[in-house]
C-alpha cells in the first residue's frame, strides 16, 4: 500500500483538490443550459462534469510510463497470475483499480441521456474506451502491458457502477411530457429573443 501511494498519492491528491473545481463548474453548466432552454439542465450537467472529473484521474495513471512492455490476449490469464503471484493487498488494489477506472462513466451516462440507458449500451461505451486507452499504452510505448483482462474489468466496473445508479437513469419522454419541453423550450426562446419587457 505505501508503494502504491508513492506511485499515484500526486494524482490522488490533484483529484481531491479538483472537486471543489468540478462542483462549481457543474453549477455553471447548468445555469448556462437551463438559460439556453436544455430541458434537463442539471442532471446532465452534473453527469457530464462527474464523467470528466471521475474518469480523468484514472487516465493519468493508465498512461503514466512503466517498466514493463507486452500484450496479453488471452482472457483470464493475466488476471489470475495477478491473483496468483501477487500479495493479497497489492491484487486487491490492481484489480480494484481497474473496475474503478471507467466507474464514473459508467455511474453518469444512463443518467445523462436515455440513449444510454442500458446496460449494453454502457457495456459498449466502456468497452470502446477501454480498448482505446489500452491501444493507446502499446502504440506510446510507455511501459505499460496491454491487456484484455484490463478491458474486461474496465467494462465490469462500468456496468456495476451503472446498476448502482439505475434509480436515476434518464427515461424517454412520453407523448405529452415531449410536447410540454418542447414548447416551455421554445417560449424560453422567445423570451430572449424579444429582450427585456418594458414597464
Amino acid at each position: 500500500m505505501h508503494e502504491t501511494w508513492n506511485a499515484w498519492g500526486h494524482v490522488v491528491v490533484a483529484a481531491v483538490l479538483a472537486l471543489p473545481v468540478a462542483v462549481l463548474a457543474a453549477f455553471l453548466l447548468a445555469r448556462r443550459r437551463r438559460r439556453a432552454g436544455h430541458p434537463a439542465p442539471r442532471r446532465t450537467a452534473f453527469a457530464d462534469v462527474a464523467v470528466v472529473a471521475g474518469t480523468a484521474p484514472w487516465i493519468w495513471m493508465i498512461l503514466t510510463p512503466g517498466t514493463a512492455r507486452g500484450v496479453d490476449l488471452v482472457p483470464l490469464v493475466d488476471l489470475a497470475d495477478q491473483i496468483v503471484s501477487m500479495p493479497p493487498v497489492a491484487a486487491f488494489v490492481q484489480i480494484g483499480g481497474n473496475l474503478l477506472d471507467f466507474a464514473a462513466l459508467g455511474a453518469a451516462l444512463p443518467v445523462r441521456s436515455p440513449r444510454f440507458a442500458s446496460l449494453t449500451a454502457v457495456a459498449a461505451v466502456a468497452a470502446t474506451a477501454s480498448l482505446t486507452v489500452e491501444i493507446l499504452q502499446y502504440a506510446l510505448r510507455i511501459g505499460r502491458v496491454s491487456s484484455v483482462d484490463d478491458v474486461i474489468l474496465n467494462t465490469a466496473g462500468a456496468v456495476l457502477a451503472a446498476l448502482a445508479t439505475r434509480r436515476w437513469w434518464a427515461r424517454p419522454p412520453g407523448p405529452r411530457r415531449g410536447r410540454a419541453e418542447a414548447r416551455e423550450v421554445r417560449r424560453r426562446r422567445s423570451r430572449r429573443a424579444a429582450g427585456p419587457s418594458r414597464p
